[in-house]
């Protein structure tokens, strides 16, 4: 029940085995699932298979290996900054909403080790990711991770007022990948921190990140055929799964602090991307996976673990 980084069309490819990245977003699916099916077993073999992994994947100065290969032979000597913000992440989502003691408990070991990663961080990515899982684990009573919340998320802020300018509210001089993990981590941290300017600047961001992805009521995320950076124009294309489902969790976010009901309506929008609101009119979902991404000339019939896991994790948020 591990699960495959890549795929040929349907079909797991084997010749690049496993990652963090992955199975980090897999731990919060699964427990997605377990949240509303507490009695399923396959649900809770997942769970416990990609927390073991993960267990095996943490370093003894904290950080994670990030990719393996298929016969279980680790390929690096430290994975990604982000892939260790992923798996700290899923660690403190874990410590909310684990339903075994023992997952708990090996969670709150494994954490506490990835704290150390913390101050490694130098991209806005990665201390998003960091400061969901962290979030998740003040809102499950663990106090003592305030400090280190507000650290990570200060630091963001900081990132913000820096690159902010004229026709320009984002974190970075060029608008990326997994664009709404920024204001979200922003909007969650500052309704768990209770610190306004915070929540203020998660607000504003994800304004501007609306009036960019949005286009006649149609999510048009950024593509990776060139990103978006200041000054220039937007890619349109490659469009990613992983935009739809940071911008369904990132408006959901917003719906949680403000209360405001047309977050939910553009957390809608995002999600049927999946099911061809898109610019080509394409459904993505197919089979119970989800291609990799939206071409100009059409989808891309590979279906990855990151597409469908974006997938089952929108579609688990919209319940």
């Amino acid at each position: 029940m591990g699960i495959i980084q890549h795929a040929r069309y349907s079909v797991p490819d084997r010749a690049h085995g496993y990652c963090t990245d992955d199975v980090a977003r897999a731990l919060i699916v699964v427990l997605m699932r377990l949240t509303r099916v507490p009695d399923d077993a396959e649900a809770r073999a997942m769970a416990s298979t990609y927390l073991a992994f993960l267990n095996g994947a943490q370093l003894a100065d904290g950080r994670f290996h990030n990719f393996m290969s298929y016969d279980r032979a680790w390929l690096d000597e430290v994975g990604t900054q982000d892939s260790c913000g992923r798996a700290i992440w899923s660690l403190g989502y874990a410590l909310r909403f684990a339903p075994d003691d023992g997952w708990r408990r090996l969670c709150a070991e494994m954490f506490a080790r990835a704290m150390a990663c913390n101050a490694w961080f130098e991209h806005s990515r990665p201390q998003a990711y960091a400061i969901l899982g962290l979030a998740h684990a003040v809102a499950a009573g663990a106090s003592s991770y305030t400090a280190a919340l507000r650290g990570l998320a200060e630091a963001l802020l900081r990132r913000y007022r820096h690159e902010r300018g004229e026709g320009w509210e984002w974190f970075d001089p060029v608008m990326t990948y997994d664009n709404a993990r920024l204001p979200e981590a922003l909007l969650r941290a500052g309704a768990a921190l209770d610190d306004s300017p915070m929540i203020e600047a998660g607000r504003v961001t994800l304004q501007f990140l609306e009036r960019t992805v949005f286009e006649d009521g149609i999510f048009v995320p950024i593509g990776n055929a060139g990103w978006f950076p200041r000054g220039g124009r937007r890619a349109r294309f490659a469009q990613q799964p992983l935009e739809a489902s940071a911008m369904t969790d990132a408006e959901i976010a917003a719906f949680d602090v403000f209360g405001q009901p047309e977050h939910r309506e553009l957390a809608a929008r995002a999600a049927a991307w999946f099911d061809g609101k898109n610019l080509l009119g394409v459904a993505l979902a197919h089979g119970g996976g989800c291609y990799d991404g939206l071409e100009a000339d059409g989808p891309n019939l590979n279906m990855g673990a990151e597409s469908t896991l974006a997938y089952l994790a929108a579609a688990y948020t919209q319940e």
